[in-house]
């Protein structure tokens, strides 16, 4: 049987996008927020924007590795930038 070999990028990778869910919890239970609407053409709450930047991200990451030669530290920080665009003003 074969597992996944959990490399140390992996895992800070996953106990990150864990940490932001934990910290959205808490800021969740701590000041409920309301929808409102930004850029995004419906109206979100914080949860809301945070899982569509997420899955955003996952796009934008794929798309900059398959589609040029950038390096991948450039595709993670375009990812990170459009998550921050997207929580912010989205």
């Amino acid at each position: 049987m074969d597992w996944m070999a959990w490399t140390l990028p992996t895992a800070v990778f996953f106990s990150g996008i864990g940490l932001l869910l934990v910290a959205m919890t808490v800021y969740e239970l701590r000041r409920p927020c309301v929808e409102r609407r930004g850029f995004l053409p419906i109206a979100t709450t914080r949860g809301d924007r945070l899982f569509i930047g997420l899955l955003a991200s996952a796009y934008v990451h794929l798309l900059v590795i398959g589609v040029s030669d950038w390096d991948l530290w450039v595709a993670s920080l375009l990812s990170v930038v459009w998550l921050l665009v997207v929580m912010r003003w989205g």
